[in-house]
């Protein structure tokens, strides 16, 4: 269960009601803040505050009217864009001072073009996206990255603690989703080596559970190995972070290291076999089911 360091009551504002910002907003409110959340599904919204007792909102603007920090968690450059500009969105809505931080995965480009947007309003812009997945903002235990200035970053820490165990300033705006786009590549590569390795000790007629209990206490061990090697194992793969969203993150990075002139032969190469498994049905598989191109 997780518990809450006491923080003074905000007002909080919570843009984008899926399975990540469904529960962090829920940390919120149970932290003691009081919410107003949005979501574009408005039944989501009203069965989220049936549960924890928050107000709801017709409009991003309406939700951040009044509030003192604006979170949001929504799918892409474009669903950020679309709760955050123009006469409905939530900077139009957002008092002098407030703060906007964003949880979505997007890219570097939008998170500096609109903590521009949010400096000419006199608001202040926060990149912060996640790592840990579903269960992580189910427990409260998610990792956050943040790209912006220090004062702000300050300022949305102890709030943000309320669903993470960890939050972090890596440096100025965009530099948020920078450090996600570093935490994906190196996760494209690790889960490809760890269904390769289970493949080929399956091949071999090795036990592999016991395999895997055997080097996950050496060199080896990672956060994959402990919580998907098994079910990698077992060929189970309907949980998790769906291939869909991995894909569209990966993508996010090619873009990036074609601007920056970075070479990711094995993220470009792990990207093309996620192609490989939508293509097989596995849209909505998590991304460990990378080894069923290797049965």
């Amino acid at each position: 269960m997780k518990t809450y360091d006491p923080t003074p009551s905000r007002k909080a504002a919570f843009l984008g009601l899926g399975v990540m910002g469904y529960p962090m907003a829920g940390h919120l409110a149970r932290a003691g803040h009081e919410v107003c959340v949005y979501n574009r599904t408005a039944t989501k919204a009203q069965a989220w505050a049936g549960e924890y007792g928050g107000r709801t909102a017709a409009t991003p603007h309406e939700a951040a009217a009044g509030a003192d920090f604006v979170f949001c968690c929504v799918g892409n450059d474009d669903d950020l864009r679309s709760v955050v500009l123009g006469e409905h969105g939530a900077l139009a809505g957002m008092k002098k001072g407030a703060i906007f931080v964003d949880h979505t995965t997007a890219s570097a480009t939008v998170a500096r073009e609109l903590s521009a947007a949010a400096q000419t309003r006199g608001l202040s812009f926060v990149d912060a996206p996640v790592s840990g997945g579903q269960a992580g903002a189910v427990n409260g235990m998610l990792t956050v990255m943040c790209g912006g200035d220090q004062p702000s970053f300050d300022a949305i820490k102890p709030l943000a603690m309320s669903f993470a165990r960890a939050v972090t300033r890596v440096g100025p705006s965009g530099a948020g989703q920078l450090a996600k786009m570093v935490n994906q590549v190196c996760i494209a590569g690790l889960v490809q080596g760890l269904a390769e390795g289970i493949a080929f000790g399956q091949r071999a007629g090795l036990d592999m559970k016991l395999v895997l209990e055997v080097i996950g206490k050496g060199a080896a061990q990672s956060w994959q190995m402990d919580n998907r090697g098994t079910t990698m194992i077992d060929d189970k793969f309907d949980f998790g972070f769906a291939v869909d969203w991995m894909r569209k993150d990966l993508g996010l990075v090619l873009d990036e290291a074609r601007r920056n002139g970075a070479h990711l032969p094995v993220t470009a190469l792990v990207d093309q076999f996620y192609g490989d498994v939508q293509a097989a049905g596995g849209r909505r598989w998590d991304t460990s089911s990378l080894i069923k191109r290797l049965r």
